[in-house]
């Protein structure tokens, strides 16, 4: 069977439903014929403004028309697309143009302030386009589609590129496993330089169902969203959950037609599953999992329609289940040994064949060996696994996901390496040392930031605000007259994770 690619899985349904809403935006329905056209259009005007087709094209651009018809413009002509955050701090964005090298930036509306700033060799904003010498659709199933940033622990994003044949597979599974098809009207709550926008745009779209873009305020409340737009399907980080809960928008009593509920970014608690399941009792509930690295999601569990039959867990998680039907996975000691508590480790169709810089590859690939793996070097192979860095336990007859290896934590469903908001930190003037804990607190991750050196905290927060997205600042800052060692002269973790958890004064 020919794996199609990003584009294609759109065009099919453009085909078959040429007059189906693609996408609902600013008010505007727009058919799977016109995106297409759209699309094309645009397509031309970037080749036009290169003089052939790009390589790489940033997108500087966020729930707009432009932002949709452009990742499909780009992924028409074989290019590569390279989201960017119109809300993100603009170094944050210079070190991934730098990374990626684009030769070409499209912002929408919300991104032209901004592109002048990112020094990119040509930048069209919002441009006129022309209908005349369309490209050809180009498709190569091997080739990089898109490339996302995660935190990397250097101070520095690491790049990850995804094949079309890598994000095939889990559009296909997905579009299956939730019934997307016509008729079906999906939410879209992440940005594009989020992973699972994958989900928003291209699960969607293979299906030939509808995109419906929230207007701001309706992020805040995503009851009445989802029952005023007869949502179906929606998916979001739990925290969504959380934060309605506290704002006082988590209503009950709106009548909606929604079916399949999806969480994923981070860990959902059976507290969470429970308060949204009051709301929207008719929907399906499944926990989903995956690293950025093994294309979205890997993995899901869906809670049963009963409450009284929901598994009890030791750290009041909703289960994850191993994995994808096409997927291969091992749970790993920390010498490589098959555990009923560890590393979840993964291969297949889905896994990714490394970093943009190879020297982020280093340790995170295996073997097997036996009943095991072995760490291998070198360049990656398709049968090599990918090192997750997630810690997941047998409990009963389910898994969970019970943290991380390393010092890698889900804000809000970001992945956030801590050591990249140390740097930050390090980076401000007067900072002498700095160590970033995370902590739970109302159901939350929660960053708490502790430093020695002069400055006050308020100018702290204000240069790392210029350095980080918001959800990766801190949100306490605790100044120390010294930094507490353990017994081997490094860092006291635990003991900044103890007082962290205490009532400390918020800044």
């Amino acid at each position: 069977m020919t794996t199609p690619t990003l584009y294609e899985w759109f065009a099919a349904s453009a085909a078959r439903l040429p007059d189906a809403v693609a996408v609902e935006v600013d008010d505007r329905e727009v058919t799977y014929r016109e995106l297409d056209e759209l699309s094309a259009r645009l397509a031309t005007r970037l080749v036009a403004e290169c003089g052939e087709v790009p390589g790489r094209v940033a997108l500087l651009a966020s729930r707009s028309l432009l932002a949709f018809a452009g990742y499909l413009a780009i992924t028409r002509l074989g290019a590569v697309v390279v989201p960017l955050n119109p809300d993100h701090p603009v170094a944050r964005g210079r070190a991934i143009r730098a990374a990626a090298q684009p030769e070409l930036l499209l912002a929408d509306a919300a991104g032209a302030r901004l592109a002048p700033e990112f020094a990119v060799p040509r930048t069209l904003v919002d441009p006129p386009l022309s209908t005349v010498d369309l490209p050809s659709v180009r498709r190569d199933p091997d080739a990089v589609a898109y490339i996302l940033f995660t935190s990397g622990s250097t101070g520095r994003p690491k790049g990850v590129p995804i094949r079309h044949r890598n994000v095939s597979p889990f559009v296909a599974h997905n579009v299956a496993r939730f019934g997307v098809g016509p008729g079906a009207r999906m939410s879209h709550t992440f940005d594009l330089s989020f992973d699972v926008s994958i989900f928003d745009l291209f699960v969607t779209w293979a299906g030939g169902a509808t995109l419906v873009c929230p207007r701001r305020a309706e992020l805040v409340e995503p009851v009445r969203y989802i029952a005023e737009r007869r949502l179906t399907h929606w998916i979001s980080v739990p925290s969504v959950i959380s934060v309605a809960a506290q704002l006082g928008t988590l209503r009950a009593g709106l009548p909606n037609e929604l079916r399949h509920s999806v969480f994923c970014g981070e860990q959902l608690t059976l507290a969470q599953a429970r308060a949204w399941h009051a709301v929207v009792p008719g929907a399906e509930i499944a926990n989903a999992h995956g690293p950025t690295e093994t294309t979205v999601l890997c993995a899901d569990h869906a809670l049963p329609a009963d409450e009284t039959a929901w598994p009890r867990t030791t750290n009041d998680s909703v289960p994850i289940a191993l994995t994808y039907p096409h997927l291969e996975s091992v749970v790993v000691d920390g010498a490589g040994n098959p555990a009923e508590e560890g590393e979840l480790c993964l291969r297949g169709a889905q896994r990714f064949d490394g970093y943009l810089d190879p020297a982020d590859n280093a340790g995170r690939f295996v073997a097997r060996a036996g009943d095991g793996v072995v760490p291998v070097a070198g360049p990656v192979r398709p049968e090599h696994y990918y090192r997750t860095g997630d810690v997941v336990r047998r409990d009963g007859d389910a898994w969970v996901h019970v943290g991380r290896t390393d010092h890698q934590v889900q804000v809000r469903g970001h992945r956030v390496e801590l050591g990249e908001v140390e740097a930050a930190l390090r980076r401000t003037d007067g900072v002498h040392t700095a160590v970033v804990v995370a902590t739970r607190r109302d159901g939350e991750t929660e960053l708490v930031g502790f430093y020695t050196g002069v400055p006050a905290v308020t100018d702290v927060r204000r240069a790392v605000r210029g350095r980080l997205p918001i959800y990766m600042v801190p949100r306490r800052l605790v100044q120390l007259p010294s930094m507490p060692l353990n017994a081997n002269g490094k860092f006291d973790r635990p003991q900044l994770r103890e007082l962290a958890a205490t009532s400390l004064p918020a800044h």
